[in-house]
């Protein structure tokens, strides 16, 4: 390559990291890791892999900064590497894998930033119960072209779990990315970092997307509505080993900005496949395995799945 990039020159160290996805968060996460010294390969379909390999990638940042940075990029792992950052959507999670075959991992971690909390038994029945390593992302980051971020939101912070995984690799894997820029923990209880995201994720998702409003207008309008939807949410995932903190999450949602918008609802607005699957219906399944009722979710779940995706 001979353009010219913050990254130039800069000698690699550390680990190797694949970024399966690099989108919004995916791509902010190879920006930052490949800032920071360290060897990136960026795993994608052919134009994304061409432009990545040729061009690096571009993020824009309030956090971090306006930066490029070279990455490598395939259509596919053929190099050893120490993690896989898997941060595709659930809907194309089973062709995203085919990028990864078992063979190729090694002793690699596999980091799922995937909405849900039923991934990580499927990613174990690939690769192995000691190599997934789940992990939830908190950052607004939008990928607007192939090796485009724009990372919106003044923070960025990453829990990383694994109930399965040795603890000093995930400390090790936190100390990665801590020192690229987003604030990362380690938290002992995977049950409990998945649905705390859960709780979190489901009215706000369900909601704005049912409805087809920002947060401000959900929360107004559709009060009762959601306060019966986190009270649900809160009794499913109690059940199921998480947080549940009703009022807590109305807080929450309260304190957000009111034009805030659900990765659902802007999935449903752009004619894409929704991850109806691995939030709504996940829901209704925990629900249901642990005898939970939950009328106003298995009503709104129900009229979601009408949605129809038009590109």
């Amino acid at each position: 390559m001979t353009h010219d990039r913050e990254t130039r020159g800069r000698e690699q160290s550390g680990p190797t990291i694949a970024v399966l996805g690099p989108g919004g968060i995916g791509g902010l996460l190879a920006g930052l890791l490949a800032r920071a010294g360290h060897r990136v390969v960026c795993l994608a379909g052919d134009e994304t892999a061409a432009t990545l390999d040729t061009s690096g990638i571009h993020v824009r940042s309030t956090v971090f900064g306006d930066f490029h940075a070279e990455v490598e990029a395939d259509t596919e792992l053929r190099v050893p590497v120490d993690a896989v950052l898997v941060s595709v959507k659930h809907t194309s999670l089973a062709t995203a894998l085919d990028r990864v075959p078992p063979a190729s991992l090694g002793d690699a971690l596999i980091v799922p930033f995937l909405n849900g909390v039923e991934h990580p038994a499927l990613l174990r029945e690939r690769y192995g119960d000691g190599a997934v390593a789940p992990a939830v992302i908190r950052v607004e980051s939008t990928r607007t072209a192939p090796g485009e971020i724009e990372h919106t939101s003044p923070f960025a912070e990453i829990d990383l779990t694994g109930d399965k995984v040795a603890p000093g690799r995930l400390d090790t894997l936190a100390g990665v990315l801590g020192d690229a820029g987003p604030t990362t923990r380690v938290l002992p209880d995977e049950s409990a970092v998945l649905w705390a995201k859960m709780s979190f994720l489901a009215p706000f998702a369900l909601l704005t997307t049912r409805y087809g409003l920002p947060l401000g207008d959900v929360r107004t309008d559709h009060r009762e509505e959601l306060t019966a939807l986190v009270e649900e949410t809160a009794a499913i995932s109690r059940a199921s080993g998480g947080p549940a903190d009703p009022a807590q999450a109305l807080a929450r949602y309260d304190a957000f900005p009111p034009a805030t918008k659900s990765s659902m609802q802007r999935d449903a607005e752009a004619g894409r496949r929704l991850e109806l699957d691995a939030i709504g219906e996940a829901l209704l399944r925990a629900a249901e395995r642990n005898g939970i009722p939950a009328p106003v979710t298995e009503r709104v779940v129900r009229e979601l799945r009408d949605f129809r995706p038009t590109l």
